[in-house]
């Protein structure tokens, strides 16, 4: 059976003897194994990264920039390879595959500004012959741990712009679809990365706790769940470490009673049950604004749904693939019994789906609830799977309480036609990512993605901006050069300019 192995020090290492396997969801059988680290493994990665880093980071921005250039010429080159390896090992659709690229690579060429992106700033006579100015460094070795649901995207959120900033990374992808995100790890070092600057450690939590505990990792980026977001932030800010750890969600979208509703429910629909509902910026739960746009919406949405087109992920023209695992389709359809047995509604069931020719691949049908209260289970927690629920209240108030209420606050978006009550929305929101007419506000690759609340754990949110920030110190210098012929007694108050 085909091992998937590490990648350290610009070479395929095989593993020292623990594996785990990786499940093709379409059909529930085995495909491959991974390979994972113990602390000898890691320490290897780690070692040759901080042995790597002095050249690299005296490398000048431009030279960094043109390997990042050439990598994007080899993702989009190999875009058929790499939806066809997320496909297979996740369960998403190939569009959806391809999509998730496409935006991993807008983040590449955000990178591909590092000579701009990391000038600083530079001011000349601050005072009498100095000068000033802020130098952005690099931190050193940087890790990155990754999650199932985007093994292409967010990998790429994170080690081009560390990467160009001058650090050297380790990246910990999800044991669970781990090919796709190597592919694309050996095509920076195909593109012309020097060894050692970006190293592919797979593991569980042995390896996690070996970056957080290693004095050598000065930075960790995490993608996952609220409980090891707040694990990850808690173990390493205290051992001294910078953290970015992005967390869980409950992304509601409000629904006005002057919406477009046939706009609204075809965005309703690629925003719950796109990815099978496996997104951390999908829609679960719609707040509909009187009990009239909430009876139009149902009657909408039901024979969309029913509709849905569900099979293997690596067929082209599907909607929806399955869940990643057996136990991720046990779990939600956990909580679709749960939402019964609690009083929801339930319009459409999607537990009984059978995909002839995958009768074990890992399916769930697309699943509506309404007249959903938020003390139930299917609305206080993230389902991650393709259950939408619609709770109905009376005002555009009570529905920003229920938003504002919530201890997730990763994404939300408002259907309305109305400026007043968008600005509203927008201004009041308790909410990282905020979308008026977008049901998925995922900020483009030069702005920075991130939530409140429990969705995020740090202070600096991922990419763009705030990547840089993250990935760098600033450095303030401040120069003298006195003129030869003069001289000064010295001063024994504090400097100024007065």
């Amino acid at each position: 059976m085909t091992i998937v192995n590490h990648l350290i020090n610009g070479e395929l290492i095989a593993g020292t003897g623990r594996t785990a396997d990786v499940f093709n969801p379409s059909i529930g059988a085995v495909s491959k194994q991974v390979a994972l680290a113990d602390r000898a493994t890691l320490q290897l990665a780690i070692d040759s990264a901080k042995a790597a880093f002095p050249a690299w980071r005296n490398t000048p921005p431009a030279k960094r920039a043109q390997i990042m250039f050439r990598f994007k010429q080899l993702l989009e080159q190999h875009e058929a390879t790499i939806a066809k390896l997320i496909s297979e090992e996740h369960g998403k659709t190939i569009e959806d595959a391809v999509g998730e690229l496409k935006r991993g690579i807008e983040n590449v060429e955000f990178a591909c500004a590092a000579p701009e992106i990391l000038k600083g700033e530079y001011s000349r006579n601050v005072g009498p012959n100095i000068d000033a100015w802020s130098d952005m460094q690099p931190l050193g070795v940087v890790a990155g741990i990754t999650p199932f649901n985007f093994p292409a995207m967010v990998p790429l959120w994170m080690y081009p712009l560390a990467i160009v900033c001058g650090n050297c990374f380790i990246l910990k992808p999800s044991e669970r679809d781990p090919s796709s995100t190597l592919y694309i790890a050996q095509l920076l070092i195909e593109a012309g990365l020097p060894k050692g600057v970006l190293s592919v450690v797979h593991g569980d939590k042995e390896a996690v706790d070996g970056l957080i505990e290693s004095p050598d990792v000065k930075a960790l980026s995490f993608v996952g769940s609220t409980p090891i977001a707040e694990y990850i932030y808690s173990e390493g800010t205290k051992r001294g470490k910078r953290v970015q750890a992005l967390g869980g969600a409950k992304n509601h979208a409000v629904l006005m009673p002057d919406a477009d509703l046939d706009n609204a429910v075809s965005a309703l629909m690629g925003a719950a049950y796109g990815s099978c509902g496996e997104r951390c910026m999908a829609i679960s739960v719609v707040v509909c604004v009187g009990d009239q746009i909430a009876d139009a919406l149902v009657e909408k949405l039901t024979p969309q749904i029913k509709a849905l087109k569900i099979g293997a992920g690596t067929q082209c023209g599907l909607d929806m693939g399955p869940l990643v695992t057996a136990a991720a389709r046990d779990k939600v359809k956990g909580y679709i019994d749960a939402g019964v047995a609690q009083g929801a509604r339930l319009v459409v069931d999607g537990r009984d789906l059978v995909v002839a020719g995958h009768e074990d691949g890992y399916f769930v049908g697309g699943t509506l609830f309404d007249k959903v209260t938020p003390e139930m289970t299917i609305y206080t927690d993230e389902i991650f799977g393709p259950v939408l629920c619609i709770v109905r209240v009376g005002s555009l108030e009570a529905a920003m309480q229920l938003i504002n209420d919530h201890e997730y606050g990763n994404g939300t978006c408002i259907f309305t036609r109305d400026g007043e009550a968008a600005r509203l929305f927008c201004d009041e929101i308790e909410v990282g990512m905020v979308g008026v007419n977008v049901p998925l506000p995922v900020p483009v690759s030069y702005h920075s993605f991130g939530g409140w609340k429990r969705s995020l754990f740090g202070d600096l949110h991922a990419y763009g901006p705030d990547g840089v920030r993250f990935y760098t110190r600033k450095k303030a210098i401040t120069q003298r050069w006195p003129q030869r012929a003069s001289h000064e007694a010295a001063q024994f108050a504090f400097p100024s300019n007065g």
